[in-house]
């Protein structure tokens, strides 16, 4: 039997690996807390075809809140393509320059054009056949007032080494919780073992990133955990075999925000025991 690489078998003691998993997870809770983080998520409008005004005003079609203006401007969709036409007197920036008006890349083109009026962050995102506006506020309450995440304690025992099995070419089906359904590329199969019980996670690969991503239930859902599941990031196999370390299991952006897009995990994700590592859910 080949030996497993050094690379996975090298673990640090446990006192330097609970260390280390207190530092990533710090770092974790400063991107939350950063002026464009989860935390500041504060609204989500879907666009018709067409065009739509948009506002803090009651009779806008678009409802942007406060601080922004009554009248924001005219967002006109045509298919995923998007422009905006701000309204008269209103100062729009975007990357830090006068925006006048124009098209607006969508996060379907990469990094979004980002609007910023009187503090608020706007922009576009698509997913699957609907295009919608989201607006991010770094005074929000959620982040103004956020005390942490609680987590299990660090426990080496959760840092398993997996066999990796490639799936070239394989597509999942990962389901959001608006109910939209896309194949996504999964480019294999992380086989272990737990309490004698033989497990198997599928994950999938976002474009552009090389790391694995699982999106995963378990037991402690609903009790200890987010009830829709957690989200697990692995760096690339390495000789057939890939380290889930579910000390970094952490919650997705649904337990912060209804404004949120999250996956879901895919009916084969759901581990029949309870992992008890990485994040609790959020006490609101």
């Amino acid at each position: 039997m080949a030996l497993l690489p050094a690379v996975l078998l090298a673990a640090p003691p446990p006192k330097e690996f609970a260390e280390q998993t207190r530092a990533w997870h710090a770092e974790r809770e400063a991107r939350l807390e950063a002026e464009d983080g989860w935390l500041t998520l504060v609204g989500l409008d879907w666009l018709d075809e067409g065009s739509s005004t948009a506002g803090s005003a009651e009779d806008a079609k678009l409802h942007v809140p406060p601080p922004a203006p009554p009248h924001l401007g005219t967002f006109t969709r045509a298919g995923k393509t998007l422009t905006f036409q701000p309204a008269p007197g209103v100062a729009i920036t975007c990357a830090g320059k006068p925006f006048t008006g124009g098209a607006l890349r969508t996060d379907a083109d990469g990094e979004p054009d980002v609007l910023e009026v009187a503090g608020l962050h706007v922009y576009a995102i698509v997913r699957g056949d609907r295009v919608g506006l989201r607006m991010k506020d770094p005074n929000a309450p959620a982040r103004i007032h956020f005390k942490g995440i609680s987590t299990w304690e660090p426990d080496l025992a959760w840092r398993i080494v997996a066999r990796w099995e490639p799936t070239p070419g394989a597509t999942l089906p990962v389901a959001n919780v608006l109910g939209q359904v896309e194949d996504a590329p999964a480019p294999g199969v992380a086989v272990f073992t737990v309490g004698g019980k033989a497990l198997r996670l599928r994950p999938i690969q976002e474009p552009g990133d090389a790391q694995l991503f699982f999106v995963f239930g378990d037991e402690t859902n609903r009790t200890d955990s987010y009830g829709a599941g957690r989200f697990l990031y692995a760096d690339p196999p390495h000789d057939g075999h890939v380290v889930l370390d579910f000390n970094r299991a952490v919650n997705p952006p649904c337990a912060f925000s209804g404004f949120a897009t999250c996956p879901i995990p895919p009916p084969g994700n759901r581990l029949p025991l309870p992992i008890t590592a990485g994040e609790k859910k959020v006490e609101h």
